[in-house]
């Protein structure tokens, strides 16, 4: 009998690390406090709870494919047309649906670098080619970016706040980078973390996709909304996109649990601003707390700090892990350190004033 082989795969699966998401750590005297995956501190609103708890109750039906009320809930409380919006699993589901959508050999997607570090794992995996344009000042470089487009260029991503530095970018240039954008080349606009924006400069992309075909914007339920474990994103897009994205959702992967809790979230908004309002408070707390430590921390619009360690970043991140503290550290760049609430973020503080290698 011949020597077995195998099956085949595909070659570039080889290169491609694994996403590796925020981990969850355990102190000494058994406390854990996760601030390394961006998650709201707080559990969905009682409102949401219950409206997840009835849904519990259909769970041998196949959810709506199309989720029209999810659909036309979002359509009236974002103004724009129902055929504006696709949904996803997250909006890291909805990118990947994106590079489907425009993804073939030799195109290419540009995007600032760091970012979100899912980036350049579904940009292999779809097959496109990244062009990474580094970081000016912890913010995108908007100009190089500009430059970097070239005719194979299909899509440009800007996450704004980014992740990690959670620096923004602002209206005037940002619109100026938006005409220098050839009309064919698709640029998304991934604000995961707009809800946390106190900036009055920094634009929101639903003003900017209006007028602009080419322009489209990335949302999510997981941060702000307190709902990461259902998986539920959207994007807001003019038709041709949205439709080309719906096209490559995997069907009924929004599922039943998912649209009752956006549904039933988008109409406690009061109380979600208040959620928010505090998470936004404790940044602010946070951060002042560790520029008067003597660390350098640039400007944040997210639900997060961003510390540049360079070679330091993994020995910050063990002196976090010893006192229970989840952080998310980049070798050799730095650490991502979410805020959590007061009492969390009180214990995080402990750690970094005390930190000999302050930066």
């Amino acid at each position: 009998m011949s020597e077995s082989k195998p099956p085949y795969l595909r070659s570039v699966l080889e290169s491609i690390p694994a996403y590796k998401p925020g981990k969850k750590v355990v102190g000494p005297d058994g406390r854990s406090i996760k601030l390394s995956s961006n998650e709201s501190p707080y559990g969905p609103l009682p409102s949401v709870r219950e409206a997840i708890t009835r849904a519990t109750a259909e769970l041998n039906r196949y959810p709506d494919p199309g989720a029209a009320e999810l659909t036309a809930a979002l359509a009236d409380r974002l103004d724009v047309p129902e055929e504006h919006l696709a949904l996803g699993a997250g909006s890291v589901g909805l990118l990947q649906q994106l590079l489907e959508a425009v993804g073939e050999p030799g195109a290419e997607l540009v995007y600032a670098w760091r970012s979100f570090e899912a980036y350049p794992l579904l940009a292999e995996l779809s097959g496109v080619t990244s062009v990474r344009v580094p970081l000016r000042d912890e913010t995108h470089d908007l100009d190089a970016m500009a430059e970097a487009i070239t005719d194979r260029t299909r899509m440009v991503l800007l996450c704004n706040p980014n992740n990690p530095t959670g620096t923004t970018v602002g209206a005037d240039e940002l619109a100026a980078f938006l005409d220098r954008v050839p009309d064919h080349v698709l640029v998304v606009l991934d604000e995961a973390y707009r809800e946390y924006v106190r900036d009055a400069s920094v634009p929101d992309g639903l003003d900017l996709y209006r007028d602009r075909p080419n322009v489209a914007v990335l949302r999510t339920f997981s941060k702000a909304y307190g709902l990461a474990a259902v998986r539920l994103g959207f994007l807001v897009a003019h038709p041709q996109v949205a439709a080309a994205v719906g096209k490559t959702l995997v069907p009924f992967a929004v599922n039943h649990l998912a649209q009752a809790a956006g549904v039933a979230s988008l109409a406690a908004e009061d109380e979600l601003l208040e959620r928010v309002a505090a998470t936004v408070k404790e940044r602010t707390r946070v951060r002042d707390a560790l520029l008067d430590a003597g660390w350098t921390v640039p400007p944040t619009e997210a639900n997060f700090v961003w510390l540049r360690l360079g070679d330091d970043t993994l020995d910050f991140a063990a002196a976090c892990a010893e006192a229970g503290v989840s952080v998310r550290p980049f070798d050799g760049e730095g650490a991502r350190v979410s805020i959590g609430t007061p009492e969390e973020n009180d214990v995080l503080l402990s750690v970094a004033t005390q930190y000999p290698k302050r930066r």
